[in-house]
């Protein structure tokens, strides 16, 4: 065991200052790290991905040079997940703070992902998939799975600006499979919205904002929440113009409280909005994207690959389940071999926590509260970790934290595979 240091990754979308749990987190682990109020700190990585690889703080070593010279530490499932000798963790770990969205997009399964990478490599970068999931650390909002047909056809009816974007035939092929089985309309339907050409998405999405904006000054409230004017607008700002705009009449919109989480599995549309998320994924940077977006649109793709399935938000919660043998584990297991994530809540009546070992390498950071951790492999050195920090854990190690301050909580997550 021992500790890293993470990069941090500055995007426009990031929030800014100390605003950004990112930056919070990166000023805990390292005083050295001054927070700038007008950057946006949008990203923390750990793990080995070459894009923000994580170093040992002792030693500045790489850590995936480290790993690859002891590649037993990995354990033998992180072993058979990853090439020999590269030294690379199976999945990424991440922390998130979003202030402005993030694109309407998908990740491809594995075969769809070699096939992307074979054929436009420049934008699909690796022949990996990138199942995800996202853990909210403070109220998290998106936009995820495509709504209820019911939902949707009440949308094309209420929204005009909607339903010319889509069509007459196809909103009234949707309308009349509303209630039935299939996805055809629905498929149908999005494509005909997210391949409309710029000119008439510009002239309704204005003419929308203008209705919306006219309905709040007037205080129709109830004509501004029949058409999510609010989300429309606050995508509009950020996007002016954008297709993406129009996508919130598909996709449901979720806001996840703390603790909560989804898992976006291959071909699940989906676009972050606002908050803090821990995040974990398969180790790759393969991304689909169609819409609120400045970067690389590949519309024609995405609308294929796509999952049409119609779900509720409670559908797309996912749920974690306690550790038999220890309810202050939460475990968060999605049914992909890439990853899992331990959520540790130790409440303020507890001393002291071992955290259990496992058959694979895992990483770790502390959220909240600070403590003393051993191990064997510390030997009788104790290591300070608090707010921020972010351990290195290897397969069948023991870690045994003692709590420091009495009467405060400690809130720890843990990814392995």
């Amino acid at each position: 065991m021992f500790a890293l240091k993470c990069g941090v990754q500055e995007y426009d979308w990031g929030k800014h200052g100390a605003a950004s749990e990112v930056a919070r987190l990166a000023h805990g682990a390292d005083e050295d790290f001054k927070i700038d109020a007008s950057t946006p700190y949008a990203e923390l990585w750990m793990g080995t991905h070459p894009k923000g690889p994580s170093t040992i703080c002792a030693t500045s070593e790489l850590l995936s040079d480290w790993i690859k010279t002891h590649p037993e530490t990995l354990g033998h499932k992180a072993k058979e997940l990853t090439s020999d000798g590269v030294g690379q963790l199976p999945f990424l770990f991440k922390v998130l703070s979003v202030n402005k969205s993030l694109s309407i997009q998908a990740h491809p399964n594995k075969r769809e992902a070699e096939r992307l990478h074979k054929e436009n490599p420049k934008e699909y970068p690796d022949g990996n998939h990138k199942p995800e999931m996202a853990i909210a650390l403070t109220p998290f909002e998106a936009l995820c799975g495509f709504r209820p047909k019911t939902e949707i056809a009440e949308f094309l009816k209420s929204v005009p600006e909607l339903r010319l974007v889509v069509g007459e035939g196809n909103a009234e092929d949707l309308l009349e499979e509303k209630s039935k089985s299939g996805s055809s309309s629905l498929k149908k339907s999005f494509t005909a919205l997210m391949t409309s050409d710029d000119k008439t998405i510009k002239e309704q999405l204005s003419h929308l904002v203008a209705r919306v904006q006219e309905a709040k000054t007037s205080g129709d409230s109830e004509a501004v929440v029949s058409c999510q004017g609010d989300l429309l607008l606050r995508l509009y700002d950020q996007f002016p113009g954008d297709v993406g705009c129009f996508a919130i009449y598909f996709l449901n919109f979720i806001t996840l409280k703390a603790g909560e989480a989804l898992f976006l599995e291959a071909n699940l549309p989906h676009a972050y909005l606002y908050g803090d998320c821990l995040e974990c994924m398969a180790c790759s940077d393969n991304v689909v994207r169609a819409g609120l977006t400045p970067k690389f649109k590949d519309v024609p793709t995405l609308c294929s690959l796509l999952n049409y399935d119609s779900k509720t938000p409670s559908d797309l919660l996912f749920k974690g389940s306690r550790m038999s043998d220890d309810p202050l584990v939460t475990i968060f297991d999605p049914p992909v071999p890439d990853f899992t994530v331990h959520q540790i809540q130790i409440p303020s009546t507890v001393d002291e926590q071992i955290i259990r070992p496992l058959d694979g390498a895992s990483i770790l950071i502390v959220i909240e509260g600070n403590a003393e951790a051993t191990s064997q492999s510390l030997g009788n050195d104790v290591l300070e970790v608090k707010d921020g920090s972010v351990l290195y854990i290897s397969a069948h190690e023991a870690v045994t934290l003692k709590l420091k301050s009495p009467n405060k909580e400690m809130l720890v997550y843990r990814a392995t595979c």
